[in-house]
């Protein structure tokens, strides 16, 4: 087997996917204090760096020659082996349109150009921190709920819909509601449970978009969800037996 390329294999392994040289430098030389990093340039390098060198997460810049991000977002998410990869897109397009696009497309979290590293670094280190299994995991890795099943391992979830494949953000999301089900959460108490966000910082759309993204897997009537409820001015549950 080749060396892979982010040598070691104690540290998580991050690739970052961005055209601009000069940016994607300082990023990596940013991030190595903690990560493995591997710098790519296009899409489809990134496809073919992540199949060869499974990273842990992605920096996934959008305006791309070729593939753009949006389009290899949605290729990592149709390919089972790469489908449970978090992707975290690093890009100028900060309109709200392009932010509800790249998480339509899968993405875990959007960050803006011109942006801080270390505010990078952060958002990293929260989404690792939510993939990262315990020492010691239960015997069961199936969590159920009325007809709603999840299976810990595989990050599937079984409904009246049938099987899907959760992105590791919507397992979160859903894993979280479902272990605390009957209680309702706003959208900025989820960005904080599940996203790991400070209070009053991140945006509802990411929640609102996540949600819209798991009816679309779960419920057989998205437009008339009957598992993910919203409850009005108070924000999101699922109800228990």
């Amino acid at each position: 087997m080749g060396k892979s390329l982010y040598g070691e294999q104690a540290m998580p392994r991050v690739l970052v996917v961005d055209d601009d040289q000069e940016v994607a430098k300082s990023i990596e030389n940013f991030l190595r204090r903690l990560y493995h990093v591997a710098v790519v340039h296009s899409g489809i390098a990134a496809l073919k760096s992540a199949r060869n060198h499974r990273p842990n997460l992605m920096v996934l810049d959008v305006v791309m020659p070729g593939m753009d991000g949006f389009d290899t977002c949605k290729e990592f998410r149709a390919d089972p082996a790469l489908a449970d990869i978090p992707i975290l897109f690093l890009t100028a397009l900060g309109r709200d349109e392009d932010r509800i696009k790249g998480l339509k497309a899968g993405a875990d979290d959007y960050l803006t150009k011109p942006f801080n590293l270390e505010e990078l670094q952060l958002r990293i280190h929260a989404i690792l921190r939510r993939i990262t299994p315990p020492n010691t995991q239960p015997a069961d890795n199936f969590v159920k709920l009325n007809k709603l099943t999840l299976d810990r391992q595989n990050y599937t979830a079984y409904s009246p819909k049938g099987e899907a494949l959760l992105t590791p953000i919507e397992f979160e999301l859903l894993y979280h509601l479902m272990t605390h089900s009957n209680e309702v959460f706003t959208s900025d108490k989820l960005l904080q449970e599940v996203w790991d966000y400070p209070a009053d910082t991140g945006s509802p759309d990411l929640v609102r978009m996540h949600i819209k993204n798991l009816r679309n897997k779960i419920e057989k009537d998205p437009r008339n969800p009957q598992i993910l409820i919203t409850i009005p001015r108070r924000g999101y549950t699922i109800a228990g037996k």
